[in-house]
């Protein structure tokens, strides 16, 4: 976090952070959930503030829903935790797997809905707390948050399935709840679905409303992903795939948006933006790669990006490398 806090990032976004125990995709991930969590990530932050200068942090709340209780994603196995491996109940909006072989969550009731809403309020009061300037929710990828939208994993018959606007009622609810939770000066925004790639699933017509809904609660962007939701997609994979959803959903919302996926030359960030397709664009695996990305787009693109001035001696003009040979 200290290394990516003056990368030259405008902000930097913690991963998807559990917002109770249940929520978690796996035992490895990260979790706001208790006094003990909140007491360590914010030991962590500290840290990673010390050198950051302008950089901002944000972290991005989650619940798993029926995609958690699985392996570690780096991990030679895959899919759910089976008996003996600390396996834990899943939660969805119906009682369907994500796929064959995997848990069969329990239907969320009445109360359950209200438990993970006041899990989202908790975690968003820890958020402030320890000092973050943004917190966003989790609404893509096939959570919880996405699987009361998408009409795949979503086949309720009460007011919180069918329609659209009865699907976006849970979710909406979080949002509002979670705004209430947070003093002014801290911005709240989410992530969300602009397709699932499916005939019959969520699109990025639904997307666009959506997304004007949540700025009415006063989220602040969106960040449009994709995808997720069931394991079999028609995913058009390929640089920058998921900007045109960005597009459409800036356009027809009117908030400001990032792109997101398959995103990582310098001059293919700086024409996203400057073709008004996106206001931001978000990076994971260019700055995994590189996480001095943000110093070499400014060099490249000539912009200037914070440095501290002890690192300012091994970058251009003072220094550079020469060609071999």
């Amino acid at each position: 976090m200290s290394s990516l806090g003056f990368s030259g990032a405008g902000l930097v976004m913690l991963e998807a952070t559990g917002v109770e125990a249940r929520g978690r995709i796996s035992h490895r991930c990260l979790g706001l959930y208790s006094d003990a969590n909140e007491k360590a990530l914010a030991h962590v932050m500290q840290i990673a503030r010390q050198s950051a200068g302008p950089t901002k942090f944000g972290i991005q709340l989650a619940h798993a829903g029926r995609k958690a209780s699985t392996h570690l994603p780096w991990s030679e196995r895959s899919g759910p935790l089976g008996p003996g491996e600390d396996p834990w109940i899943t939660v969805a909006p119906s009682a369907l797997p994500f796929d064959n072989g995997w848990h069969t969550p329990e239907a969320l009731d009445e109360a359950g809905m209200r438990t993970a809403i006041d899990a989202f309020v908790a975690a968003t009061k820890r958020a402030a707390r320890i000092g973050f300037d943004v917190v966003e929710i989790h609404g893509a990828h096939g959570y919880l948050v996405h699987e009361f939208l998408t009409p795949l994993a979503n086949k309720r018959t009460d007011s919180y399935g069918g329609s659209l606007e009865n699907r976006m009622r849970f979710p909406l609810a979080i949002a509002r709840a979670m705004r209430e939770a947070l003093p002014p000066g801290i911005a709240l925004g989410a992530r969300i679905t602009g397709s699932d790639w499916v005939e019959g699933g969520w699109t990025v017509d639904d997307a666009a409303v959506f997304a004007g809904e949540l700025k009415k609660l006063g989220c602040v962007y969106v960040c449009v992903s994709s995808g997720g939701a069931v394991p079999k997609a028609s995913v058009p994979l390929g640089p920058g795939y998921q900007v045109p959803l960005a597009a459409t959903v800036r356009e027809r919302a009117k908030l400001p948006v990032w792109a997101v996926g398959m995103i990582s030359g310098f001059h293919q960030a700086e024409q996203i933006v400057a073709g008004g397709k996106a206001d931001m664009v978000a990076l994971a695996r260019g700055f995994l790669d590189d996480p001095r990305w943000g110093w070499h787009a400014a060099d490249h693109l000539g912009a200037q990006a914070f440095c501290p001035p002890q690192y300012r001696r091994a970058r251009p003009p003072l220094w550079a490398p020469q060609p071999h040979g």
